[in-house]
């Protein structure tokens, strides 16, 4: 984790939710197949907080075997794109002619400030949203409300109806809210597509005088 988010980590680690939280894990792991692996659990927060410009929300990692690594929508070099993130370059695509990845591995733009973090961030093999209801969704709303205190002039990408429950916990004064359906193929051509969020998040930067960011 960067040092950046020590003090608000440390501070939730302490709170009784999360202790509850840990004691689940450490039982999961011990006993089932649970992605990503323990180390890439926190990930996400390797991001330097205030290096952030982009904040986008998943749901809960891939539950296949190698696929999740701790970003969301993200996939190892190895991997064959998911659905979800191949609508995501589908819609790039669109927007800028291209996009810039070879792969589904979102490490770059992870490099670039955007914040990959998904709602749950743990999942047991092959059941998908297992892991709710644990204790994760307090945590990532917590991380919500820091990012929305610490920081000025982010950019929220909330896809669906997971990520679109945190719109209460973002000051649209001082961020950029962007809302649309989920990428995934059942919902993609329900408002995902055409949403143009990835130029609109650049315009937004832009105007802000910070770096855009290559998608």
């Amino acid at each position: 984790m960067h040092e950046s988010w020590k003090p608000f980590l440390a501070e939730e680690f302490s709170k009784p939710y999360f202790q509850s939280l840990s004691k689940f894990l450490h039982e999961a792991y011990a006993s089932k197949d649970v992605f990503p692996a323990k180390t890439q659990v926190f990930r996400a927060f390797t991001t330097d907080l205030d290096a952030v410009k982009v904040v986008i929300l998943g749901q809960d990692p891939y539950h296949t075997p190698g696929a999740a690594h701790g970003l969301a929508f993200s996939v190892p070099n190895s991997q064959p794109i998911p659905p979800s993130l191949v609508n995501i370059y589908k819609e790039i695509d669109t927007e800028y002619g291209q996009h810039a990845n070879p792969t589904g591995n979102l490490s770059a733009w992870q490099k670039q400030g955007v914040l990959l973090l998904n709602n749950v961030l743990t999942v047991e093999a092959h059941r998908a949203g297992s892991h709710r209801g644990k204790g994760w969704e307090v945590f990532t709303e917590a991380t919500v409300r820091h990012l929305n205190n610490r920081c000025k002039h982010l950019v929220f990408m909330l896809w669906g109806r997971d990520a679109r429950s945190k719109r209460a916990l973002i000051n649209p004064e001082k961020h950029l809210i962007l809302e649309s359906a989920h990428p995934s193929p059942l919902s993609a051509r329900s408002g995902f597509f055409g949403n143009n969020h990835f130029r609109l998040a650049n315009e937004f930067l832009a105007a802000h005088a910070m770096p855009e960011i290559i998608w």
